[in-house]
C-alpha cells in the first residue's frame, strides 16, 4: 500500500516552510508530531482545519507535540494565506 501509515518512518525530507528551511528528523527530534495535509491554500474547508490547528498549538505544544502541516502550494501562497486564517479565527472568537 503506498503512502505513510500510523507507525512508519517518515522519510528524512529539508522543506521549505513558513518558518524557514527545515529536515523533518532535526524537527520532530523525539517528540509526538501530528502531521497533516491539505490540498491547497485558500479553500474554505481548509482554512477552518487549520484555524483550529493554530489556536490549539500552544496546547499541543504543552503536551509536546509538534504540528506539522503540508500542501503543493508555494510558501508564499502560504503566508499569504495565514492572513486569512488568522481572520477566520479572529472573527469565530477562536
Amino acid at each position: 500500500m503506498p503512502g505513510l501509515t500510523l507507525g512508519d518512518t517518515i522519510p528524512n525530507l529539508e522543506v521549505e516552510t513558513t518558518q524557514g528551511k527545515i529536515k523533518l528528523h532535526d524537527y520532530i527530534g523525539d517528540s509526538w508530531t501530528i502531521i497533516f495535509s491539505h490540498p491547497g491554500d485558500f479553500t474554505p474547508v481548509c482554512t477552518t482545519e487549520l484555524g483550529k490547528m493554530a489556536v490549539n498549538a500552544e496546547e499541543f505544544g504543552r503536551r509536546g507535540v509538534k504540528l506539522l502541516g503540508f500542501s503543493c502550494d508555494d510558501v508564499q501562497s502560504h503566508k499569504e494565506w495565514i492572513k486569512d486564517i488568522e481572520a477566520f479565527t479572529s472573527n469565530m472568537g477562536l
